[in-house]
């Protein structure tokens, strides 16, 4: 007897296959089966069944599915290569989100010309219908297969399976036998949507002093539809990508000569920043923190006392100073704790809020290092509550309101996650049991109680604290890290924060973390690829840009862009001799909001002809009522409503 997850079963012979059972419930569903979850573990479609197995059949739609066939095509990939580069070495080759890829060292590879030749070479093994087979073996066994074989790098993670006490499985796909738990497709006719991406070099097991292998990139879906959809998607996400626009719109650059993973802001992208920092700050002030300053750099010992050098050395960097050890702050929190412990508190006082753009370091290998997301100095919108037990569901309410508010200024989709702890295992985590059942139901009914939905992810929680992640959605329907809100049961006890009750007594405060864009250079990386450049006006560098027709209109243009700059508009004159066609497509290149365009007519008449970027002429108007146009396209967005202040002095 099979049971399936409808409730329903049926008899069929011991030793059936997951694939028969697909098979027999309909054609249809046999033809999109990639696995099947067997009394809850993932297996292959060819593994036999037993009496009173409960199953269900996993096709694309599903993430188990989809593992599966990326995984399964990274083996594909690998039998390809090992047929056209004898010699070639394996690393490991993991799906990875919308995709694939895998380590190799290949002798003799030429590079990007070569994907064409192994995508050819593996879609003549996905028509050669070649199964996909499990090979049960010991340790040693496998250790003699693939020293036979020459594969050192997969003898070095059989030394680390024995060390971790794990069983061994290989699986063969033609000439290519791999070290893998599985579970695959039932042969390679089932991998036929698939394209190679791109060529890239990867040091082995992430090590900069290990070797440097290439990896190659791939993606794999369940249709040609779906397919060319995805590609379709690759080649707008290239056209907005912030590392090709940035320098484009004189944004920002960045390069070895200033240092890897460090930003240089152009004149360009400095007013971005301003004009996210200016709203940021009266948004804040509006909603009752306190804006700080804290040093870049502070002693190591208070970074000992946090736990930071304990947990997070790798990460940090070091300079001595008067014989004494000094850090170049990774995070805001520990200064943010000292201006709270700065004087004696009350409840009174409470909630606290402290928020501060704070420029942070963190060392990061140079392999992971990718234009605006991943950088080595950034500045963290930090934010710090200090509140009351009974406090801490509205200030989570109040945060998540926060967060949204910015989301949704820019259009911004999101999608929200609870991390809890793992209450099986409370071991690693700080604060005792009884403080995380406490703390967990006010971060679940602080989102309950504004109507949002979101995601319960258990075990997911930091050590610390549980907390919530907003993932922001953007245009492309892409979703990137944001807004995230941290309870923190760790600091409070490390630095023995408190607070004065109305008992008199000294009573542990209740500490939130809280970074609203996460980082300003990721979160204008994202307003980049998000906008493709084309930035609300109130955000745009250049606003609006003043083009006389002929040097007949040059003093009459010059009279407007005067006029347009002290109503408090970036605005430029652009009289250069280049036809007018040629400056028009220049603004549009620039994407410039509003351009006036000014000829004969509009110099006797006192008008301007007006264009709008992306949406072009839309006619004459007087100065007036070109201005409100243009006070339309670049109004800055309203700050949050209503404002929360802080409590009476005590």
């Amino acid at each position: 007897m099979i049971f399936f997850p409808d409730g329903g079963s049926r008899e069929f012979p011991d030793g059936t296959t997951s694939l028969e059972v697909a098979s027999s419930i309909s054609r249809g569903l046999a033809s999109r089966a990639l696995a099947a979850r067997v009394d809850g573990s993932v297996k292959g479609l060819s593994s036999p069944l037993h009496d009173g197995a409960h199953i269900e059949i996993l096709t694309f739609e599903s993430p188990e599915g989809r593992d599966v066939l990326r995984h399964s095509a990274s083996h594909l990939l690998a039998a390809a290569v090992c047929n056209l580069y004898p010699g070639v070495r394996f690393g490991i080759g993991p799906s990875i989100e919308d995709g694939f890829y895998y380590d190799m060292d290949i002798p003799g590879f030429p590079g990007i010309s070569a994907v064409e030749a192994i995508e050819a070479e593996m879609k003549r093994l996905s028509a050669a219908d070649m199964p996909f087979e499990r090979i049960e073996t010991d340790l040693e066994g496998a250790r003699r297969l693939m020293s036979e074989l020459g594969q050192t790098y997969k003898l070095e993670l059989l030394d680390e399976i024995e060390a971790s006490g794990e069983s061994v499985t290989l699986y063969r796909c033609g000439g290519f036998l791999d070290l893998c738990r599985g579970p695959h497709v039932p042969s390679t006719s089932f991998i036929r949507h698939f394209k190679l991406l791109s060529v890239a070099g990867a040091y082995w097991r992430g090590d900069e002093k290990r070797e440097m292998l290439t990896r190659i990139y791939g993606t794999v879906f369940d249709s040609s539809k779906a397919l060319s959809d995805h590609l379709a998607l690759l080649e707008e996400a290239r056209k907005r990508d912030h590392r090709k626009l940035g320098p484009e719109l004189g944004l920002f650059t960045t390069g070895p000569e200033g240092g890897a993973g460090l930003i240089y802001w152009l004149p360009n992208g400095t007013v971005i920043r301003e004009e996210l920092e200016t709203l940021w700050k009266a948004a804040h002030r509006r909603n009752g923190y306190n804006l700080v300053t804290t040093p870049h750099i502070a002693p190591s010992d208070l970074w000992v006392t946090s736990g930071h050098c304990s947990y997070y050395r790798d990460n940090m960097y070091f300079l001595p100073a008067d014989d004494v050890e000094y850090v170049l702050k990774p995070m805001n929190c520990p200064g943010h704790i000292l201006i709270y412990k700065s004087e004696k508190r009350s409840y009174r006082e409470l909630p606290f809020r402290l928020a501060e753009l704070g420029t942070v370091y963190r060392y990061e290998k140079s392999g992971v290092l990718h234009g605006l997301m991943r950088v080595r100095g950034f500045t963290v919108d930090d934010g710090h509550i200090f509140c009351t037990p009974d406090q801490i569901v509205e200030e989570i309410r109040n945060v998540v309101s926060f967060a949204l508010y910015f989301l949704r200024i820019f259009n911004f989709g999101y999608a929200i996650e609870l991390s809890l702890c793992d209450p099986d295992d409370m071991s690693h985590y700080a604060g005792k049991p009884e403080m995380w059942a406490r703390v967990e139901p006010a971060l679940a009914d602080a989102l309950d109680g504004m109507g949002e939905e979101y995601r319960v992810v258990r075990g997911e929680a930091a050590f610390y604290g549980p907390k919530i992640d907003i993932k922001m959605r953007d245009a492309l329907g892409r979703y990137w890290q944001g807004p995230t809100i941290q309870f923190d049961f760790n600091i409070p006890e490390r630095f023995d924060l408190t607070y004065t009750g109305q008992d008199g007594s000294e009573h542990r405060i209740y500490m939130v973390h809280r970074a609203l864009f996460g980082s300003v250079e990721r979160f204008i990386g994202n307003l980049i690829e998000h906008f493709a450049g084309n930035f609300p006006g109130w955000l745009a560098p250049l606003q609006v840009v003043i083009l006389p027709i002929t040097a007949q209109q040059h003093e009459r243009a010059a009279e407007v862009a005067t006029m347009v700059a002290d109503r408090g508009f970036r605005c430029s004159l652009d009289r250069r001799s280049e036809t007018i066609g040629y400056r028009i497509r220049a603004a549009e290149n620039r994407k410039v909001p509003i351009m006036l365009v000014i000829g004969g007519r509009e110099a006797d008449s006192g008008r301007v002809a007006v264009r709008a970027h992306g949406r072009g002429d839309l006619g004459a108007f007087s100065f007036e009522e070109a201005l409100g146009l243009i006070e339309d396209a670049c109004r800055r967005p309203a700050l949050p409503e209503g404002g929360r202040y802080l409590s009476e002095i005590p």
